[in-house]
């Protein structure tokens, strides 16, 4: 029951990018030679979201787990911002601070979530894996769009 109600933050989370789409705007910017295709991106938040609630489930049962649940629900309010602020608002510098935020909240929590489990610390790596190509490729968009 837990990981179906961390899987539903997570699906909440992904209902973002359905509300705020890339649209016309993001077709339009300059975009980084090593972007992956469209179709990549769902395919891999689908696999990411599932590899989140699945450790954020671990951890949940795990005595002392305080901490890595408050930087699992951290986490999971900063990914659900960075859609409208970057898609939505088109604020592209602030996208890059929230992807930043979010980058160093996954980073403490895997270091807290292999402490308590390192089950749950390896399901995550692949997540800051992606985060960092995603912080590349809004830092690649910051940098050549300037107007943007």
């Amino acid at each position: 029951m837990i990981f179906l109600t961390l899987l539903f933050a997570c699906a909440a989370a992904a209902a973002s990018g359905v509300i705020f789409p890339p649209g016309e705007w993001y077709r339009g910017l300059r975009r980084a030679s090593f972007t992956p295709p469209n179709w990549v991106f769902p395919v891999v938040w689908t696999t990411l979201y599932i590899l989140i609630a699945w450790a954020g489930a671990r951890l949940a049962v795990v005595p002392g787990a305080g901490l890595a649940l408050a930087l699992w629900s951290a986490q999971i309010a900063l990914n659900t911002l960075w859609t409208p602020v970057f898609f939505g608002a088109h604020r592209v510098k602030a996208g890059m601070g929230i992807l930043a935020l979010l980058w160093l909240v996954v980073a403490g929590l895997i270091v807290v979530a292999f402490g308590l489990d390192w089950v749950a610390g390896l399901l995550l790596l692949p997540y800051i894996l992606w985060l960092s190509v995603a912080a590349a490729l809004n830092w690649r968009i910051w940098r050549d769009n300037p107007a943007a």
